[in-house]
Parts: C-alpha cells; sequence; structure tokens
C-alpha cells in the first residue's frame, strides 16, 4: 500500500517570519545592521549577567538580561527598519502617500487627488478630525495645488475642518518621518457617523473630476510602506 504524501509545512509565519523579513530588506541598505544589533544585545545582557554575579544572583539576572537583551535589539531593528523604509521612498512622487497609507483604521486615505504634470501632489485623509489635505512635490507648485484643492473641497463640505500639511524638510512643513504622527494628533471634530457621511461627499466630488495628469516619475510600489515589526 502505497503511503500517503506526507502534507507540506506551512510556510513560517508570526512575529519570527516578519522579522526576518524585515532584517532580510533593511540589510542590503544598513550594512552595519549585524554589528549593530550583536552589539545591543551583547551589552544588555552583559550588563545584566555582570550584575548578576555582583549580587551573588547570575542565574535570576542572567535570564532577565536575555529577556531584556532580545526586546532591545528588536526595538532597534525596527527604529533601523522605519529609518531605511523613509529614506528608501523619501524624494520619490507618492511618498507621502505611501507613509498616509500606514494609518489605522478610523482613517480613509485618498491618494492623488489633485496632480500637476510637475509631480506636485496633493492625497486626501479623512477621519474623525475631519478633512487633511497633504501636499508633497515642488515648494511653489505644492503650495499652489494645495489651496486650490481646499477651494474645490469645500464646496461640498459644512462646517467640517480641512486640515493643510505640506511635506517637506523647510520652515512650516512637516518631514516625511512625522507626517502620520501629525495627522493623527489633529483634535477630533466630528463623530464616526458624520465621517461615513463625508466620505459619501467626497466621493460624488471625486467623479465629477477630469482625468488626472498623472506623472511619469517614480511611484513606490504597492505605495505602501515595509512595516517594522
Amino acid at each position: 500500500m502505497a503511503k500517503e504524501p506526507k502534507p507540506a509545512k506551512p510556510a513560517k509565519s508570526g512575529r519570527l517570519a516578519q522579522l526576518r523579513q524585515a532584517y532580510t530588506m533593511t540589510k542590503p541598505n544598513d550594512p552595519r545592521l549585524p554589528l549593530v544589533l550583536i552589539a545591543v544585545f551583547v551589552v544588555v545582557f552583559a550588563v545584566l549577567l555582570a550584575l548578576g554575579f555582583a549580587i551573588g544572583n547570575p542565574w535570576t539576572l542572567g535570564f532577565i538580561g536575555l529577556l531584556l537583551a532580545i526586546l532591545a535589539t528588536m526595538f532597534v531593528l525596527s527604529r533601523r527598519v522605519e529609518k531605511a523604509a523613509f529614506g528608501s521612498i523619501e524624494g520619490q512622487p507618492g511618498a507621502a502617500a505611501a507613509v498616509l497609507g500606514t494609518l489605522r483604521r478610523g482613517w480613509t486615505v485618498t491618494p492623488a487627488v489633485a496632480v500637476t504634470r510637475n509631480q506636485d501632489l496633493v492625497h486626501r485623509v479623512t477621519g474623525r478630525p475631519g478633512v487633511v489635505l497633504v501636499a508633497e512635490g515642488r515648494a511653489v507648485g505644492a503650495t499652489n495645488l494645495l489651496t486650490a484643492e481646499r477651494k474645490r473641497t469645500a464646496r461640498v463640505l459644512r462646517d467640517t475642518p480641512v486640515h493643510e500639511i505640506l511635506v517637506g524638510d523647510g520652515e512650516g512643513e512637516v518631514p516625511l518621518k512625522k507626517l502620520t504622527k501629525t495627522v493623527m494628533k489633529l483634535p477630533k471634530a466630528i463623530q464616526p457617523a458624520e465621517v461615513t457621511e463625508l466620505n459619501n461627499r467626497l466621493k460624488s466630488l471625486d467623479s465629477q473630476r477630469g482625468q488626472l495628469p498623472i506623472p511619469k516619475g517614480p511611484l513606490p510600489k504597492g505605495a505602501r510602506m515595509p512595516k517594522a515589526p
């Protein structure tokens, strides 16, 4: 009687697989990553172990040191992954949309609601704070496009607040790495039911738009940021 073939082992998933993927993606852009992670692990573990010997309880402190060393290493890896992810998309058209795509439940992101041929873009975010218009591109071009989109959006709004954010490193601008935190810190002004109604009205506005001139520059693939562990 022929033996039944063994079922294929399921692919690795969960936290370990996520860490491994994050490390693999980050290492090419961060050659010092292995040395940094090893150094963090060794230093944290060594300090706790030395403290354990000093107080006559190396086993307990050594075990605690091992756990803390793992946590510290994961934290450093997470930060390095985030830094590498921002570095890989910063300056590309659509980078802000990629970052906004990491916003959690309760937010609706509509990328490139307004675009120019010079690769200035405005993205729209809706949530409890109301409408958030996020512009990226050339300083003057993005500012003008942001102003025009605010006027267009105001036509279908009642008393809903409209916030404007210009992404960049200049005065009054928001750096790409601080974009999501800036959006999430905006004060809540409307209820969840009103957010749904707001999205419906904005969809009506979008349906009335003409064909947008999509920029020819490189866009972040999938418009998503790599997730840090």
